[in-house]
């Protein structure tokens, strides 16, 4: 249990994560959150803008950067959707595990249900959704050539938003490095704050229907 919790903390040190692994460990990531259920609790947003940091004082290429990890924003959805193709509605009975929630596989449904391939582009910027989406379009047998569009788009305009958001940060802000901290906490309560207004609803929902 000691090993998991400081292996989380080092996943989570994101400052560390860019200016130790640079563009592979940032691949490697995106890849892994957008693509493959185990990396679900990735922090996706929050490693992008602190890359965009980076990028501004010189560390990193920002177009490097931003053509190679669309890339791979793009490959880890069209991976989702493939395992999802493959394993059809049956991944609804998966049992859980420490790495795979069925919950999680139901609210992106319930999200996919509502939205439709839009979905494959909003959900980019929610955590765990963003992993979870791919899958659901694919035992939905999605069209692919219309899952590409939307895979595509979303990919490349998450990603750019995201590391220029941080460039901008960082080009603006004398010395933001000092405090990249409170700029990931910023990033990661926005991140989370979809699913928090969510949760509130339905609870409020709850509430009315009890009272």
């Amino acid at each position: 249990m000691e090993f998991l919790w400081d292996w989380f903390h080092r996943i989570y040190d994101v400052e560390s994560l860019v200016r130790v692994g640079g563009l592979a460990a940032l691949t490697a990531i995106v890849f892994t959150e957008t693509g493959l259920f185990v990396g679900f609790f990735l922090p996706g947003d929050s490693l992008l803008v602190t890359a965009g940091i980076f990028a501004a004082t010189g560390d990193l290429n920002l177009w490097t950067l931003n053509i190679v990890l669309s890339l791979a924003a793009i490959l880890g959805d069209t991976t989702g959707y493939v395992i999802g193709f493959k394993t059809g509605p049956m991944i609804f009975r998966r049992e859980d595990s420490l790495f795979f929630h069925r919950k999680h596989l139901l609210t992106a449904k319930q999200f996919y249900d509502q939205y439709g391939g839009f979905t494959i582009v909003v959900a980019r910027f929610i955590p765990i959704l963003r992993t979870f989406a791919p899958v659901v379009a694919g035992v939905g047998k999605m069209q692919y050539s219309r899952f590409i569009a939307y895979n595509v788009f979303g990919g490349i305009f998450w990603v750019f938003s995201m590391t220029f958001a941080g460039y901008f940060l960082g080009r603006m802000v004398p010395n933001i490095q000092e405090q990249i901290h409170i700029v990931i906490a910023v990033v990661i309560f926005l991140s989370l704050l979809p699913g928090i207004i969510k949760l509130a609803r339905e609870k409020w929902k709850t509430r009315s229907s009890l009272g």
